[in-house]
């Protein structure tokens, strides 16, 4: 069985852990490469990180940046950063309330299949919103876990994007719960402008513990992906 280390960074600035995540990322695939050069001592590790982020727009490759409807001037005014990064996806929002996911995966440990790795975090949100009697569910054609997808009321509750490369992924999951959805206003999350976005205080109607759904969630990824954590 895979083994997972868990690291719950707290409130920390984006680019720090961005920065983070790199390295990570980087001495991951150092290792791989070692590997795959003879030195058998070697064994690559994967990691699960936990935060949440002070209010910031980041966008990704794919995206637009007139999907930002802020200049530079009312970004100060909000108290808000905007980073263009290298995950796939177009524009998101990161801030409190919002549980951000950050899997440092050797897919090599699981399955060679980013699309089945995507469909997996996904899972891992679902099932824990039912925790909640919360009904998550994906919308065709659309990364990230949804409420009443297939419906005139089509809300998204998280959303994700990723980057891989030898089988290492980096980025990960936005999951709002008890975010302050004003900040999605100013700009077209995702690049899609007729969908809504949600929280689950806003399904449930009261704020959540926070340290209560970042353990279901951690439970729910080790069951998904079938691994546990040292």
């Amino acid at each position: 069985m895979p083994e997972v280390i868990f690291k719950d960074l707290g409130l920390i600035d984006y680019k720090e852990a961005w920065d983070f995540q790199e390295k990570l990322f980087a001495d991951t695939i150092d290792s791989k490469i070692k590997i795959r050069n003879g030195e058998t001592e070697i064994v690559t590790k994967n990691y699960l990180l936990f935060c949440e982020h002070p209010h910031v727009y980041t966008l990704g490759k794919s995206g637009s940046v007139d999907h930002l409807l802020l200049n530079e001037e009312q970004l100060q005014e909000n108290n808000a950063n905007f980073y263009k990064i290298n995950r796939g996806g177009d524009i998101t929002y990161h801030g409190p309330g919002q549980l951000v996911g950050y899997p440092i995966f050797d897919l090599d440990h699981f399955f060679s299949d980013i699309h089945k790795y995507l469909r997996f975090l996904e899972q891992a949100v679902i099932d824990t919103l039912a925790e909640y009697q919360i009904m998550g569910d994906r919308m065709e054609g659309l990364t990230g876990v949804w409420i009443e997808p297939n419906s005139s009321k089509a809300r998204k509750i998280c959303a994700m994007g990723v980057k891989s490369s030898r089988w290492v992924t980096m980025h990960g999951i936005g999951f709002n719960i008890n975010s302050d959805l004003s900040y999605f206003s100013n700009i077209i999350p995702c690049g899609i402008d007729d969908k809504a976005v949600t929280s689950m205080k806003q399904e449930l109607g009261r704020e959540v513990d926070m340290k209560e759904v970042a353990e279901i969630l951690k439970e729910k990824l080790a069951k998904q992906f079938e691994y546990h954590y040292v």
